[in-house]
């Protein structure tokens, strides 16, 4: 990180320099680089204890991991690792993020695609994406999906909720162990629970 906020400063000194025929989409880098600058700041500050995000390389910090392991609920003890990809268009657009870890969840399919109503573009209840929303949204929105947002009543994973729906005594054992099982296996080498 701070090797992109000390790239960032060397090109604001040479600013004035800039050809007036750059191109918008590398402005537009610019622009999503330093609201990422800022907002990684806040966010590892506003960490949940229960997350933990890496950035595999400091200089791009629209490209991290973020492992979330609950302390309570159905999924307590497990580890799930989410991909969070930031787009050149960001503040006007969500980050993209895919669910690495195999997983039987109502709002997680098992190829990775999440419901989460902040990441969507497009929202006719309006609680969609909007560009006042930060990465520390997204992350507290990914860790309350396995505890307040977890939502069996509006499923991305119809088979997940209706199994929960139809039994649900066998639901905090199914969670993890469904997990547990398709880690083992390394399925499709999608990263397991630790």
């Amino acid at each position: 990180m701070l090797t992109l906020a000390s790239k960032l400063k060397k090109e604001d000194g040479g600013k004035t320099g800039r050809a007036s025929g750059a191109s918008d989409s590398t402005h537009r880098v610019s622009i999503r680089d330093r609201l990422l600058t800022k907002e990684v700041a806040e966010l590892e500050a506003n960490l949940p204890s229960t997350c933990k995000a890496s950035f595999p390389d400091e200089d791009k910090l629209h490209h991290f991991q973020l492992a979330v392991s609950p302390d309570e609920g159905y999924y307590q003890s497990g580890r799930f690792q989410f991909e969070i990809d930031v787009p050149e268009a960001y503040n006007m657009v969500p980050p993209k993020v895919r669910c690495l870890t195999r997983i039987w969840h109502p709002n997680i399919t098992e190829n990775g695609e999440i419901c989460l109503s902040l990441l969507r573009e497009h929202s006719i209840d309006g609680t969609g994406w909007a560009p006042t929303r930060t990465l520390k949204d997204v992350v507290w929105g990914l860790n309350s999906l396995f505890t307040d947002l977890l939502n069996f009543d509006d499923p991305l994973n119809i088979d997940a909720a209706e199994h929960h729906l139809r039994d649900k005594s066998s639901r905090p054992p199914l969670a993890l162990t469904a997990a547990q099982d398709l880690c083992t296996r390394s399925f499709m080498g999608w990263a397991c629970m630790a």
